[in-house]
């Protein structure tokens, strides 16, 4: 017996639902906006949206459909992996490619469409106007490729983003609907040859709102920025993510994050940006003004910290952010299980971004003011299931806790909409898990 937080399941109705990544936000009209990735040639992902106030779920768009490529035959909008932005009454975000050639266990873009099909057309910068109801089509991303990390300056009205997957850094002006291909930041991104100019693409990217200037990492742990008046990006000096406390990572092999950040989000108050690296689950600070970068605490789980071990996904979590009173960070992470008192191993090594093993999933926050670490325990579902697969999160304005979680639905398992109380009201209970 142990006590848990016990997480609702939703169906939204789309059956062929698979992981999703990012792609959960709360938006000012309290509503939560969400994307169920698809692994179908035919049919794209879907957006959804649930509505606390009535408890339920709503679809919105096919991805496909919005991007203007309904009929086109082409390999569809499978997939958004990344948070919406909010700005001027719109939520901004990217889609990309949710089907892949696998080779060596490593997913490649289709040079070659399936027999019937068209190759990916490029993923797309789309808005939804929040008010009226409708979606808009930006820009296309170069050279087909997918889109996989976004950023947005709301002040001067900026969006940019990283390709898949070659990792190309483009700039959309929002005041011109200009797109520019800005060049390849780290190697030959995700599609290099492992041992050479393979290197994994960042998948978080910040903007410091004083200057503009945008922020990402690199698998070697360097830190680059690019400003929209630029031509190129350039590199930090003096300072770097190559820390003792990350692990040691040769960032031209597949498998981790290298010493990339793994989420990292900027906190206006302190004029500073708060990160993690991926499986260490180290919590860092982040000042680009001072150029310094301070280890903060590690907020893994408390059953990870004591057994001395990463996690078990191989990237590190996405399910990192804070809280809507600007002071406490949500991270959603794994912990070992342990049977008959021996912890569950998973593989010793992976060629992507997946689980190594069964992890149970964690949430931890840590509030900023005071520096209070907080587990509240192992998450599970009434039926003492486990969610997997986790690697998103947002909150609501009443503190519940939102994410994308696998589980079992008519004898399928899909990643669906799944809700957590507020853990600061004493919703633990006690389960057989």
């Amino acid at each position: 017996m142990s006590n848990t937080l016990i997480a609702k399941r939703y169906y939204s109705g789309f059956e062929l639902a698979h992981d999703t990544y990012n792609a959960i936000s709360a938006a000012s009209d309290g509503r939560v906006y969400y994307v169920l990735s698809s692994e179908s040639y035919d049919i794209g992902g879907k957006i959804y949206v649930y509505d606390p106030e009535t408890d339920t779920t709503a679809l919105l768009a096919d991805l496909t459909e919005i991007s203007g490529e309904k009929d086109s035959k082409a390999i569809p909008q499978g997939k958004s992996h990344v948070r919406f932005y909010e700005s001027n009454g719109k939520l901004y975000f990217v889609t990309h490619v949710g089907v892949y050639d696998m080779i060596d266990d490593m997913e490649r873009l289709h040079v070659k469409a399936p027999e019937g099909y068209a190759l990916y057309p490029g993923g797309h910068i789309l808005s939804y106007d929040l008010a009226e109801g409708k979606f808009e089509d930006l820009a296309i991303a170069p050279e087909g490729e997918g889109l996989l990390t976004m950023a947005i300056d709301k002040e001067r009205g900026h969006i940019y983003a990283l390709t898949w997957p070659l990792g190309y850094l483009v700039h959309y002006d929002m005041n011109t609907g200009k797109l520019r291909n800005i060049g390849l930041p780290c190697g030959r991104g995700e599609a290099g040859e492992v041992g050479k100019d393979y290197r994994v693409i960042c998948r978080s990217m910040f903007v410091d709102p004083a200057d503009g200037t945008l922020y990402f990492s690199t698998a070697e742990g360097d830190i680059l920025t690019f400003k929209p008046e630029e031509t190129t990006f350039s590199k930090l000096e003096d300072i770097d993510l190559k820390l003792d406390y990350f692990g040691s990572y040769d960032a031209t092999r597949p498998g981790s994050m290298g010493y990339n950040w793994r989420k990292i989000f900027w906190h206006a108050a302190e004029k500073v940006a708060y990160g993690v690296h991926g499986n260490s689950g180290y919590l860092f600070r982040f000042d680009p003004r001072k150029r310094s970068i301070e280890i903060v605490d590690r907020i893994a789980s408390a059953p990870s910290q004591k057994s001395g071990m990463f996690d078990q996904f191989s990237y590190g979590y996405l399910g990192f952010q804070l809280g809507p009173d600007d002071k406490t960070i949500y991270y959603l992470t794994g912990g070992p299980i342990y049977i008959d008192g021996k912890r569950l191993k998973g593989k010793d090594a992976i060629a992507k971004g997946a689980a190594k093993g069964l992890e149970n999933l964690h949430l931890v926050t840590y509030n900023l003011s005071n520096r209070k670490y907080t587990d509240h325990g192992p998450i599970f579902y009434e039926d003492g299931s486990r969610p997997t697969y986790v690697n998103s999160v947002t909150i609501d304005a009443a503190g519940n806790v939102y994410t994308l979680a696998r589980f079992m639905h008519n004898g399928n398992e899909i990643q669906d909409l799944i809700k957590i109380p507020n853990p600061f009201l004493n919703t633990h209970k006690t389960v057989n898990a």
